[in-house]
């Protein structure tokens, strides 16, 4: 069975400072479906936006974050175990640091304790740990923490779901004509040196962040696929119907 890692932004798990329950439960639905295809992985934001519905303190100065982010971890993983709960999957959560990524005996123990979770059938959510990283260990945003962990858990695919439905060949906020790009080999040089441009006051990325990922995956023969996290349409014609319809498919293996 091929091994999915499945990455959602924080952009579409929070709605007007609040968890977007409907959007979550829409998320899950799909999950439980594209579980019974694949062994899967979801690497989800949301800690720190989870966090400020419960307490609005400023985001931008670490410690705030770090706090926001221990009181909205159990928070969110609460919600989604209630949500699994439905379709009789058990959660666990998986924190991670880059400390842990850059060495080969903590990326072992990592790699050991997902496969046993999936082994036993129980979905693993992993997330940076924010609550004691500091600037100089932070993976950086979890667009490119999901490109690690598909790496390390020797994963066939990472799945983005956003509030980027594809990549497109100019800005399609700035230019009604700009077409989506179904299918990319390579991600160029000035692809990747663009400005990040968050959409969101929680994301800490951007499309740049997604370009980094899939560059970093197509390095290691590892396909990416990025869709909508808010019209699920595209990514569960894509993976369940094997149908491309909408999204980009970034893939080493040609067309």
């Amino acid at each position: 069975m091929k091994r999915i890692v499945v990455k959602v932004g924080s952009a579409v798990l929070t709605q007007d400072g609040e968890i977007a329950l409907e959007r979550m439960h829409k998320l899950v639905t799909f999950l439980a479906q594209l579980r019974k295809k694949y062994e899967l992985i979801l690497v989800s934001s949301g800690a720190v936006a989870g966090g400020y519905t419960k307490l609005k303190l400023d985001r931008m100065v670490i410690a705030n974050k770090q706090a926001l982010a221990a009181i909205g971890q159990p928070a969110l993983m609460h919600k989604y175990s209630k949500k699994f709960a439905q379709y009789n999957y058990i959660t666990a959560q998986v924190l991670v640091t880059a400390a842990n990524l850059n060495k080969e005996d903590d990326i072992a123990r990592v790699k050991a304790t997902i496969d046993t979770l999936i082994q036993n059938n129980v979905i693993p959510i992993v997330n940076e740990n924010d609550a004691t990283s500091t600037d100089e260990l932070e993976v950086g945003d979890n667009d490119q923490l999901s490109a690690y962990i598909a790496k390390h858990t020797n994963s066939n695919m990472l799945i983005i779901l956003s509030d980027i439905d594809a990549y497109y060949d100019e800005d399609p906020r700035k230019n009604d004509n700009a077409k989506a790009r179904k299918i990319l080999n390579y991600v160029s040089d000035t692809e990747l040196d663009k400005d990040v441009t968050p959409h969101n006051i929680f994301a800490t990325g951007g499309i740049v962040t997604k370009l980094k990922a899939a560059h970093y995956l197509l390095n290691v023969d590892i396909d990416m696929f990025l869709a909508s996290g808010f019209d699920l349409d595209d990514v569960k014609s894509f993976m369940i119907d094997g149908i491309h319809k909408g999204g980009t498919l970034f893939t080493s293996k040609g067309n």
